[in-house]
């Protein structure tokens, strides 16, 4: 832990030594402002008894220095099996697609406040194997909000394109929230950041 917050000031004091370079004059601007664009997004893979594949694009406007917001688009297809011993016992599939809206606060320049409030739909198949009987599948669909909520670090790799990371928690915490009662770590790569 200590090594990683030593890290972690140590890029932040590098990143303020090089502030100048993401300075934009915005009073000579008038409008719309194509370089301040944000482009982005994630995209996640596990694979194995618990599967999940998620591609989660947003797209945004850098307003100020300081401040940035948009809209994401959630695309996500899970699996889990559930095992005793040497067999399946249980099996959930689900899908969820959603959206909503982000904002960001940048304190420092690389380094960001997080809100994204959205609301996803989700379909469900539970598949049951009794041991002894024929396998039962049921199947939900409902709708749940989240508000996620958290901080992140992007680093510039080039030009106006950069990598960010950051961890999210989803403080309404409804019983069906696709976050459960974890944290939300996200890589990510991304134009305009």
């Amino acid at each position: 832990m200590k090594r990683l917050l030593i890290c972690f000031f140590f890029l932040t004091g590098v990143q303020l030594a090089q502030a100048q370079y993401y300075k934009t004059d915005t009073a000579t601007r008038k409008g719309f402002d194509p370089s301040r664009l944000v482009l982005g997004g994630s995209l996640g893979m596990v694979f194995g008894d618990y599967t999940n594949v998620d591609i989660s694009p947003l797209v945004g406007y850098r307003f100020s220095d300081y401040i940035a917001a948009g809209v994401n688009i959630n695309a996500q297809y899970g699996q889990n099996k559930w095992w005793e011993y040497d067999r399946v016992t249980q099996r959930d599939k689900y899908t969820i697609f959603g959206g909503g809206i982000w904002g960001r606060v940048y304190p420092l320049p690389m380094v960001f406040i997080h809100i994204q409030p959205e609301y996803n739909f989700i379909t469900q198949n539970t598949t049951y194997y009794p041991q002894n009987a024929e396998k039962q599948t049921y199947k939900t669909n409902y709708g749940v909000p989240s508000l996620l909520v958290g901080a992140g670090y992007t680093q510039s790799v080039g030009g106006r394109v950069g990598i960010g990371i950051s961890i999210l928690y989803d403080v309404i915490q409804d019983r069906r929230s696709p976050y459960n009662n974890n944290l939300v770590y996200r890589v990510g790569a991304g134009l305009g950041f």
